[in-house]
């Protein structure tokens, strides 16, 4: 036992020995050696091609970034700068290596840019610039029934609305309505209605930094959103629509039958929850159940995505393998697992298609495809230059899903998931003696709790700044919650699903359904049990894109590379922490039409001024950390009104005014530091900072910093930017 203590004590002590002196021996080895043979070890193991789409991301930030439209001359400046780059790489790439990668990567950065430039360009539609009602006349283009009435897509051919664009952008006025519950309509995809409407523009940020629904409609080809009023008249086309127009409505009619099949089948919201997972409609949902969801971190199973196309997709092939591995001539004659393979590929086209073939949808039938694609060709499936292919190729069709949350968080989790694999799959493993069945099936419990663990904990750490930035969110429960959702979710909610889709058109899918409702019900009720938990949703402050921007450099380094050069890593992901620790908010938010402000008190925490709507309210208190909910009382704490306007105090500064009538401009313009108002001020106004009507028109919402008796003011919209979705009169 004593010469075992000491041969214990000697090992503990040459351990870190043994680690020093490697170290000491690196630290020999010159730095440049050290950094070519990491480059080596990168090229050796393909990781060139995730970092050129990496740069290919890199371009398309760029131009939207910069300050000028898109244009002809920029397209083709960009697409000549590419196309040259990557003649100059294939040519330099036997002569010299570091002049090609060079090359290279300007040509992706170039290519990025150019794929914006034309995507842009290409969505170009008619946008209203104002608000506007009156009489419209047009298709029904889609159709989703939700909680409060419906919601449609309208292809607008005649109307008398104040729209920019036509006679200049290809394309017809496209609008997203309401009709209202309570209002008959027996309307269907593919109609031609007239109808009275309340439009709007597309609303721009509440703040700077935070999402622009304006853009994402702009790429989506909205150039306006309000409501019905009243109920609207279909009557006969005056021309026949296209076929496009034919196919998408007949497609999202079917949707809507299916949605409401698989709805009343089960009921309640586990019948919503059921519907969105097959058809991707998720209108049923209602806003209580979307919150327990997320705040037990599994709103992730209603995003049709990566886990449901494996899942749809590997049940076809697996069961499909299994069908014809059950036929002894067949499974010795024919390539099963290619059929099988090529089956799981179209099961996940229609999937897609039928799901409303959204860019998280887009990137798992992309990687599905190439991973299947591999077995077709006897490659290795799994593998970061997958990924990044997948990702060229969205980012290709797509470039304005690169600053969307949707891809940043799927591809991170991805990107997380293979480099886990990897790394487990490099691990020495010791040998261990065969278990016996009992073993076998605890080993196979344990392997797979452990695995959704793990899965969960890497898809939370790759996931988590952009959660964080996108939505001043996070979850502590996460893991828990995927722990006891994922299993029904895998074993009983999606094989019901494809099961039922199967049968639905030989009217044999009630079963089906039912099985995945009572799933379904269960992942509900586990998450309603973890959203009551204590901290289960935690509200943090918005940071900045420079913190974003480091954090993002730390995944990306510790995913794709392969050499010491993951060590970089760490430094770069304690920056992104740190700058996003301790972020530089706003102590003024206001509102993009002026009838509301939040400010700052002395307390630290915003008191409000006005009514700038709870929408608009609830981003600001999430923007700042705030858990407080629209309507708490001491967010009008100090904060003294009357029917003219509010007046709170700024430290330092003196006050801020908001008016409401003109009578309140006289006095507050004479005394208050900062006045806002939704009315134009008058020329006379001296006070130092006016954002009244006409000036938040041409700025949009804004928020103010005071730092040592100096105002700093951030605006939605910058000169001299020229941005199509930010076109008003």
């Amino acid at each position: 036992m004593i010469a075992g203590r000491i041969g214990a004590g000697r090992l503990a002590t040459d351990v870190p020995a043994r680690i020093l002196g490697a170290w000491r021996r690196w630290r020999l080895v010159p730095l440049r050696a050290r950094l070519a043979a990491a480059a080596l070890l990168e090229l050796e193991r393909r990781r060139l091609l995730p970092w050129g789409a990496v740069l290919f991301g890199v371009g398309i930030l760029a131009f939207f970034q910069t300050q000028a439209g898109a244009s002809r001359t920029g397209l083709l400046l960009a697409a000549a700068t590419a196309l040259a780059a990557a003649i100059g790489a294939l040519r330099l790439r036997s002569r010299s290596l570091a002049g090609g990668l060079v090359l290279a990567g300007v040509a992706f950065l170039a290519a990025g840019f150019a794929a914006a430039v034309h995507r842009q360009a290409a969505v170009a539609a008619p946008v209203l610039v104002a608000p506007a009602g009156g009489m419209v006349a047009g298709f029904v283009e889609s159709l989703e029934d939700r909680a409060g009435g419906q919601r449609l897509v309208l292809r607008i051919e005649a109307h008398d609305l104040p729209v920019a664009g036509e006679g200049r952008f290809a394309g017809l006025f496209r609008a997203r309505v309401t009709l209202r519950g309570g209002v008959e309509s027996a309307l269907a995809p593919g109609d031609w209605i007239e109808a009275r409407v309340r439009l709007l523009p597309p609303p721009e940020a509440v703040r700077p930094g935070g999402y622009d629904f304006a853009k994402s409609a702009w790429f989506a080809g909205i150039g306006a959103v309000g409501g019905v009023v009243g109920a609207p008249r279909v009557l006969p086309p005056p021309r026949p629509p296209g076929l496009g127009l034919v196919l998408a409505a007949r497609l999202d009619a079917l949707r809507n039958a299916v949605t409401a099949r698989i709805a009343q089948t089960v009921g309640g919201q586990p019948g919503a929850v059921a519907a969105a997972l097959v058809t991707g409609k998720r209108g049923l949902i209602t806003e209580e159940t979307n919150e327990v969801l997320r705040a037990a971190g599994v709103y992730h199973i209603v995003s049709i995505s990566g886990l449901h196309m494996v899942l749809a997709a590997g049940t076809v092939f697996f069961g499909l393998r299994a069908l014809l591995a059950a036929v002894p001539a067949l499974a010795l004659s024919w390539p099963i697992k290619k059929i099988a393979a090529a089956a799981a590929i179209l099961a996940g086209a229609l999937y897609c298609v039928f799901s409303g073939a959204a860019v998280a949808t887009e990137r798992a039938l992309i990687m599905t495809t190439i991973v299947f694609g591999a077995v077709l060709l006897d490659r290795t499936a799994l593998s970061m230059r997958n990924l990044a292919l997948a990702a060229l190729i969205v980012l290709v069709r797509e470039p304005e899903a690169l600053v969307g949350p949707s891809f940043q968080m799927s591809f991170s989790a991805v990107a997380g998931l293979i480099a886990g694999a990897e790394w487990q799959a490099a691990r020495p493993r010791r040998p261990a003696p065969p278990p016996g069945r009992i073993g076998r099936v605890l080993r196979g419990v344990r392997n797979g709790l452990a695995g959704i663990v793990v899965t969960t904990l890497i898809a939370t750490a790759a996931t988590g700044p952009f959660a964080a930035f996108h939505f001043q969110v996070a979850n502590p429960y996460g893991i828990l919650g995927n722990v006891l959702a994922l299993p029904l979710v895998t074993v009983l909610v999606m094989p019901a699903a494809v099961l039922g889709t199967a049968l639905a058109p030989l009217g044999l899918d009630t079963l089906a359904w039912l099985a995945m409702g009572a799933g379904v019900a269960q992942v509900i009720a586990f998450s309603e049990w973890v959203a009551g938990l204590p901290g289960a949703r935690v509200v943090v402050p918005a940071f900045g894109v420079p913190a974003l921007a480091l954090l993002v450099a730390a995944l990306l380094v510790a995913t794709i590379c392969v050499s010491r050069l993951r060590l970089l890593a760490v430094p770069l992901a304690a920056a992104g922490m740190l700058a996003a620790a301790d972020p530089d908010r706003p102590d003024l938010y206001v509102d993009r039409d002026g009838r509301g402000l939040a400010l700052r008190a002395a307390d630290g925490r915003l008191v409000v001024l006005g009514e700038p709507g709870d929408f608009v309210l609830t981003q600001w208190l999430r923007a700042d950390g705030d858990p407080r909910a629209p309507d708490d009382p001491g967010l009008a704490a100090g904060v003294a009104c009357d029917p003219l306007g509010c007046v709170a105090p700024l430290p330092g500064l003196g006050a801020v005014a908001l008016v409401r009538e003109p009578g309140a401009f006289a006095e507050d313009c004479a005394r208050a530091a900062i006045v806002v108002s939704r009315l134009t001020a008058p020329g006379w106004c001296a006070a130092p900072h006016v954002l009244d009507r006409a000036r938040l028109a041409v700025t949009g919402a804004a928020t103010l910093r005071f730092r040592d008796g100096e105002v700093a003011v951030d605006t939605v919209r910058r000169a001299p930017e020229t941005r199509p979705w930010l076109l008003r009169e």
